[in-house]
């Protein structure tokens, strides 16, 4: 015959006895028992049922009522069976923004609580200290039941909130982000509002490229928008240059690559976002350097000569057709030097310094230079769409380098 627990070694009829007494003792013990929570925690909302009963104590009496239940009924019997309040308890710590952590203290003061009189109950009726001791355990695995209920409900609740919170988010993202908005600027606050998100005067808007299709969200902090339903996820980042904000963003952007926008008025959140999505282009062809998050500020240069290419091309076929009679090597040479001077307007020695050639050699190209082209390397709006253009090839030929201001 199987060894029996120490509980069940003890007479059916005293069992009996001592389950009657307590559960006598329920509704007093209840009372009690959310009296003393109180007490030590004078803050708790205590919310009504619809008979106008405090919830809390309809909870802890069910659960008293169940225990004791519990340690006649077979094992394997029904147990837990009306602590769906207990639930509510953990829906409710998810409504008032408390952590479960205060709610855990709370049931273990009602189980310390409730221990002491069924203690002195088991006394009353020569229950023997080892059964009273495995009560005490059972106490404590009750308590875990009750604790699990209200995880459920924590949870469920929990991730409701946290679903309807972003499908608010990316209203307001979409907001934002319309070139075309016709909401009201009250539109716009009132979507802010729903989630707790104050309004500010700048944003940047960032286009993120994935480390891997399964990559989870970056850990961006509070206060920035995210939405990663899009192929190329998108972020809005309030008040960019805000005190310690840099630092946090590149700390949670390490592995991800993509561009941010430039800082813009809120109502202008469209066009920080057309710049972010023209670097995150230039990245993808290799233009600018990839593997991280730039900043669109930082390569403005290539961001404004790179993406209007065959506008570009166009201009430099018509500017550069004269030197298309030299030899390719040769009319790169002279490209260079044509650029070196038109940035420097120096004389033969400083462009040579920064070709790094002879000053005799700098002067030679230069007057070829001026047999090619005539008399529009004078001009100044020739001038201009020389450099522009040689420029341009210069950083789509270096894959886009770093870019200058």
């Amino acid at each position: 015959m199987p060894e029996r627990t120490a509980w069940r070694d003890v007479p059916r009829p005293r069992a009996r006895k001592f389950a009657t007494l307590a559960m006598a003792e329920v509704p007093a013990l209840a009372q009690a028992i959310l009296g003393e929570i109180r007490r030590e925690y004078p803050g708790l909302p205590l919310v009504v049922d619809d008979s106008g009963e405090p919830m809390a104590l309809v909870g802890i009496r069910r659960a008293l009522e169940d225990f004791v239940d519990h340690l006649l009924v077979e094992e394997g019997g029904p147990h837990g069976r009306r602590l769906e309040v207990f639930q509510e308890f953990g829906r409710g710590e998810v409504l008032q923004g408390r952590s479960l952590d205060s709610l855990q203290a709370i049931y273990r003061l009602g189980v310390r609580l409730a221990w002491r009189r069924l203690a002195e109950i088991g006394q009353q009726v020569e229950i023997p200290p080892p059964a009273m001791y495995e009560l005490v355990e059972s106490g404590f695995e009750y308590l875990d039941g009750l604790v699990a209920q209200s995880v459920r409900g924590y949870v469920e609740t929990a991730a409701r909130q946290a679903g309807e919170r972003l499908r608010l988010q990316r209203r307001l993202i979409s907001l934002m982000l319309s070139e075309h908005r016709t909401d009201p600027t009250d539109a716009l606050a009132e979507h802010a509002a729903s989630i707790g998100w104050p309004l500010p005067e700048q944003v940047a808007v960032g286009v993120l490229l994935r480390p891997a299709p399964e990559s989870v969200a970056p850990a961006v902090g509070q206060g920035v928008l995210l939405d990663m339903e899009y192929e190329q996820p998108r972020m809005i980042v309030p008040e960019p240059d805000a005190a310690g904000r840099p630092e946090l963003l590149e700390r949670a952007m390490t592995g991800w690559s993509g561009a941010m926008g430039p800082p813009v008025p809120l109502a202008e959140a469209a066009k920080s976002l057309h710049w972010a999505f023209a670097a995150v282009r230039l990245m993808e062809r290799g233009l600018l350097p990839a593997g991280q998050v730039l900043h669109c500020t930082e390569h403005t240069e290539a961001l404004v000569l790179l993406p209007p290419e065959e506008l570009i091309e166009d201009l430099a076929r018509r500017c550069l057709a004269p030197l298309d009679q030299c030899a390719p090597a040769h009319s790169r040479r002279l490209v260079e030097t044509l650029l070196a001077w038109l940035e420097t307007r120096g004389g033969a020695p400083e462009v040579a310094a920064r070709l790094g050639v002879h000053p005799q050699t700098v002067r030679y190209r230069l007057r070829q230079i001026r047999e090619l082209l005539g008399d529009e390397v004078d001009d100044p709006d020739r001038r201009f769409n020389l450099e522009l253009v040689l420029r341009a090839r210069r950083l789509r030929d270096a894959g886009g380098g770093s870019g200058r201001r």
